[in-house]
């Protein structure tokens, strides 16, 4: 049966305890393994590298999808039951054959007829079906359990220690933004202006799904779970206002007051960058009281604020990852 704590998984075949056959699952590509979720409105498809992760044994699967939680020999996909069995099926009729090979006879003709009684077998194994491991989208090392897995979309539950990789995928994608900003600090005025801008929006869009992430995990403690669906962080104050009344906490708590001004403007500037080409209009004025920004005008954004900005989020979501696991 799945050993989840090495390389390799099994499957036995027993029948009235006197046949038994010992399938070894291939390792697909990269060393990574594919799994199934059992639940059947979930049957969410994972890979992981059976060696990593968390050690001993017996220990339990998640699924990085839905969070179902059971024994890994409930985590086979159909193709690696399809393999087993057919394995399991060309090893029996293989023994089977060489069985029934050892009673072939062949007699000589007897009596007035001249008949002859003789047994020839012929015949293959059973075909063993192959397969390979379908493509995922990412792939990720869990920084609590260092298991190694692989899902589709970003997002997941670690399949070891169950933990959720969505602090762990922002944490990352604001690494990637302070390396577009240093390498703004290089290019010429034109570039350097585009990179700092597309920094702005991947902070705030990075920061969006992940704010979507954690309430889309905590919506059955809320009693309204369909609004969920329509949260949206690109706008501080409103998030700020339905995750207060939705799970009664404060995303912005231990920020400053100026941490979470400095945070709104930006997350303003954004807007005009997405949606008025940059230019400046009396909604932005009104919103931030930005005293540099003149109506009809091109807005900036400096590579300072949105380093600024990244430290501000890092706090902001470190504060709803706590207050998510509680």
């Amino acid at each position: 049966m799945p050993n989840q704590r090495s390389s390799r998984c099994y499957m036995q075949n027993h029948k009235d305890d006197k046949v038994s056959f010992k399938v070894e699952i291939p390792i697909g590509e990269n060393n990574l393994t594919g799994r199934e979720c059992p639940k059947p409105e979930c049957l969410g498809y994972f890979k992981v590298q059976f060696g990593t992760g968390l050690k001993g044994e017996n220990l339990p699967c998640h699924c990085p999808y839905c969070g179902h939680i059971g024994p890994h020999t409930t985590f086979l996909t159909p193709e690696q039951v399809e393999y087993a069995k057919s394995v399991a099926l060309n090893q029996f009729t293989e023994v089977l054959l060489a069985d029934l090979k050892k009673m072939e006879f062949e007699s000589r003709p007897l009596g007035g007829f001249g008949l002859s009684v003789s047994m020839k077998v012929s015949g293959g194994t059973h075909p063993i079906y192959y397969y390979r491991e379908k493509q995922l989208e990412t792939e990720v090392v869990c920084e609590h359990c260092t298991l190694r897995y692989a899902v589709y979309g970003v997002f997941a539950f670690c399949p070891d220690c169950g933990l959720h990789n969505s602090l762990q995928i922002f944490n990352k994608s604001m690494e990637l933004i302070v390396k577009m900003l240093d390498m703004s600090t290089s290019a010429e005025d034109v570039i350097s202006s585009r990179l700092i801008e597309n920094a702005l929006g991947d902070c705030v869009s990075a920061f969006d799904g992940f704010g979507r992430e954690v309430c889309h995990i905590r919506a059955g403690s809320t009693a309204s779970p369909d609004k969920i669906k329509r949260l949206s962080f690109q706008n501080l104050e409103g998030a700020r206002r339905n995750i207060l009344d939705m799970f009664n906490y404060d995303v912005s708590t231990g920020l400053t007051t100026e941490e979470w001004f400095i945070a709104a403007k930006c997350f303003q500037k954004r807007h005009l960058l997405s949606h008025k080409m940059g230019v400046v209009d009396g909604d932005y004025i009104s919103k931030t009281g930005d005293a540099n920004a003149i109506i009809g005008r091109k807005i900036t954004v400096t590579s300072e604020e949105v380093r600024t900005l990244v430290q501000i989020l890092y706090k902001l979501a470190h504060n709803i990852s706590i207050e998510s696991g509680k």
